[in-house]
């Protein structure tokens, strides 16, 4: 293969992948970073299976899993190659021993509203930037939004003058969009939001909802470091994994499960119900989501004794 040929054929599959549906966000920065490590290391215009495993395991920062994830976007990038290029080695499943699924953190009631409580206290005082990290967790853990859903939320995504007030999610992961219908609860935190947003004069320079104090689009990367810092100081957890982010996502799913459960509903027919709610394809999806806390076991467990009696009276 020529100089720069590989560089092309990544093209065309970045152009196949997004014709069906997939964003590449975190994939294309990191196929870019493996054509360039081929290109470094292999003068023989040969991509070999070899490389592909040692640029996963390369820099030294990544996990088991991490570095296990980083092989199979290549893996699929090189099954393309393949097709055409019949000399591409694929390497195959199993090189990397991966670090399997981390365990999600399932956060209390108590520790979000420790988690609200520290970010409101945020300074600069007098500015938007404590209402912002605040309303932006309380909307994660009342909704189970993506962290990165809310970022790219726009003031006309956020409906609150209809009944019930609603978010457009738009262009989502696999270019899904969904309506999300809010609690009134998440509606009036989002309308003191915007209150604030133009009292402070932050109207007018970003046309997404939640800004930074740059007055520009609220970033995830600072999102993500604060919201870790609360967490360290507040003692939730621990290491060696601290709780992410992320888990407040997984922690609405466990709680509305929780919630149907002790309302009495049929949980099993309400879950297509989730997993629309949720953004995902198949409830199969949701089901990564739910994790095994006590009160859910209780539940679940109170359900099936209740059913066994029935069975047996009748």
């Amino acid at each position: 293969m020529k100089s720069g040929e590989l560089r092309d054929w990544l093209e065309r599959y970045l152009a196949v992948r997004r014709a069906v549906g997939s964003t590449m966000r975190a994939e294309e920065p990191r196929l870019r970073g493996f054509v360039t490590f081929v290109e470094r290391r292999g003068p023989d215009g040969v991509v070999r299976a070899q490389l592909a495993v040692d640029w996963a395991c390369d820099d030294g920062k990544h996990t088991p899993s991490g570095q296990t994830q980083r092989l199979s976007i290549v893996r699929r990038f090189l099954v393309y190659l393949r097709a055409s290029v019949p000399e591409t080695e694929v390497p195959s499943f199993g090189l990397i021993a991966g670090g399997g699924r981390p365990s999600p953190y399932i956060y209390t009631e108590d520790e979000v509203q420790r988690l609200l409580d520290a970010a409101g206290k945020l300074g600069p005082k007098g500015t938007l930037r404590p209402h912002t990290h605040a309303t932006a967790i309380g909307l994660l853990a009342s909704c189970g939004l993506r962290a990165g859903e809310l970022i790219r939320l726009r003031l006309d995504n956020v409906q609150l003058d209809i009944e019930p007030a609603r978010l457009q999610v738009l262009d989502s992961k696999f270019h899904k969009s969904r309506l999300v219908p809010l609690h009134p609860s998440a509606a009036q935190a989002l309308r003191a939001y915007a209150s604030q947003r133009r009292r402070l004069g932050y109207d007018g320079q970003c046309e997404q909802f939640f800004v930074s104090e740059r007055r520009d689009a609220f970033q995830y990367h600072s999102f993500r470091y604060a919201f870790a810092g609360f967490v360290r100081r507040l003692g939730i957890g621990g290491a060696p994994r601290w709780p992410r982010l992320h888990d407040l996502r997984h922690t609405f799913a466990v709680r509305r499960l929780l919630a149907w459960y002790r309302e009495g509903v049929d949980v099993q027919m309400r879950l297509p119900e989730l997993s629309v709610y949720l953004g995902h394809i198949r409830p199969a999806d949701t089901y990564w989501y739910l994790t095994a806390i006590p009160e859910l076991l209780g539940s679940a467990a109170d359900r099936f004794e209740s059913f066994v009696n029935a069975r047996g009276a009748s």
